[in-house]
């Protein structure tokens, strides 16, 4: 099948062109068109002009999630608000929510990237799309559903929690594919064989957004539901919405439409780059977005970028799997953790199953600790437990240099949620 939705460069010469032509764009298109962004261009000393070559993104300033909230109710406006056709707005659970406007053409390059995901996660027009994430003014819900559309595969909007008609309709309707995160796949995956019906469903892949997803989980849901294979997919309403990169069938890492965004890594507390294959935060500056254009947006996201070309032979770019988020980071005896580095720990090890919850406290002494929770994978016993617990204890003093109690407890003794599990506790004063 010839690919739609995907750009023609031939080669990174070609892309790199049309990064710089989209950056002098979105700098000229902002200064022009927002009282925010033409204040930080002038307090930074610099005119659009002065891009002439990608280096010179470092010329401009950051734009962060505070910025957004300060200008509620339409923060980063660059177009008139008669050209503004929708809005979409952020989960934040504190204080005014961060709202993004969108232009129709917004609209349609959301749609036909997030076609591209599916596109390059092997679906067709014959694929019928089970949408269980949520629907609102929340981004994820629509940007599932009008991608699938826009790809012209069946959707089939149940949204989240719901699981009897999931279930329903998966036996009915015959789906094949699942959108979700990674804790409702987890639930559902458990649900279909708890009901007897694994022969009577014909899903072949899963889509998972919205949270990390460990290798310990990934090969359980897989081996539950019996998938021809699982894709990561990444975004945030900030950027669109869901549908700014997938993992190909190769899984060597997450492919990201550079010829969108602009995507840097930085050390979230230096802002400067970081060297090849380290962790660093995802900085992003959109190439073509028009109501509420990012520059140099600081996501909080943690990641690495992979500088190999994937084997697929795409020359789009990859990054790693989000390891976190740099203000959800854990310091814990001045030690940095993040929850990606928890899961790699705990996937290393045959017996441990996926789910887990990391508990922190602060004990009469004054001193910090850590005690990660942990399911046993089903099938094993739990008479081994302590070779288990000292094998965690070991790899997670060794790859994260601090110490840490352990519990493990039966498969299955650690809560199913339909959303986000939560799993960091953090008791300290």
């Amino acid at each position: 099948m010839k690919n739609t939705f995907m750009p023609q460069f031939k080669n990174l010469e070609q892309l790199h062109h049309h990064q710089l032509e989209g950056l002098k764009w979105s700098v000229n298109h902002v200064y022009n068109g927002s009282k925010f962004y033409k204040t930080q261009f002038d307090k930074a000393g610099v005119k659009p002009s002065d891009i002439k070559s990608l280096n010179d993104i470092s010329k401009l300033a950051f734009t962060t999630g505070k910025d957004l909230k300060e200008g509620y109710p339409l923060p980063l406006l660059s177009v008139p608000e008669k050209d503004v056709v929708r809005i979409h707005a952020s989960s934040g659970t504190t204080g005014k929510r961060k709202i993004l406007s969108y232009t129709q053409k917004d609209l349609d390059v959301w749609f036909d990237m997030f076609a591209r995901c599916y596109e390059m996660a092997g679906l067709t027009k014959d694929d019928r799309v089970q949408i269980a994430v949520g629907y609102g003014v929340w981004t994820a819900g629509m940007g599932f559903q009008l991608g699938c559309e826009r790809l012209g595969a069946m959707a089939i909007p149940v949204g989240p929690g719901n699981i009897d008609m999931q279930c329903q309709f998966l036996v009915d309707l015959q789906s094949t594919v699942f959108c979700c995160t990674a804790s409702m796949a987890l639930l559902m995956a458990e649900e279909v064989n708890k009901r007897g019906i694994k022969d009577k469903i014909n899903l072949k892949k899963i889509i998972l957004g919205s949270e990390r997803c460990s290798t310990a989980m990934r090969i359980k849901i897989k081996e539950l539901l019996g998938l021809e294979d699982m894709f990561d997919i990444t975004g945030m309403t900030e950027l669109y919405g869901p549908g700014t990169g997938l993992d190909c069938y190769k899984h060597e890492g997450i492919h990201y439409w550079a010829d969108k965004y602009i995507l840097e890594i930085l050390d979230p507390d230096t802002l400067e780059p970081v060297k090849d294959g380290e962790i660093g935060e995802m900085v992003v500056t959109t190439l073509s977005k028009e109501a509420a254009p990012l520059i140099r947006y600081r996501t909080r996201d943690l990641t690495r970028k992979i500088t190999k070309q994937c084997s697929c032979g795409s020359i789009l770019p990859m990054h790693d799997k989000i390891m976190g988020r740099s203000d959800d980071m854990i310091i814990l005896r001045g030690v940095n953790i993040y929850p990606g580095q928890i899961d790699e720990v705990l996937s290393s090890i045959d017996e441990v199953g996926s789910e887990y919850q990391l508990h922190l406290e602060r004990k009469d002494d004054g001193k910090d600790y850590m005690t990660i929770k942990s399911e046993i994978k089903d099938g094993f016993s739990l008479n081994n437990a302590q070779n288990i617990i000292n094998m965690i204890k070991r790899n997670v003093k060794t790859k994260i240099m601090v110490s840490c109690d352990v519990k493990i407890c039966e498969y299955g003794q650690l809560p199913r949620v339909a959303g986000k599990s939560k799993r960091i506790f953090d008791n300290r004063d």
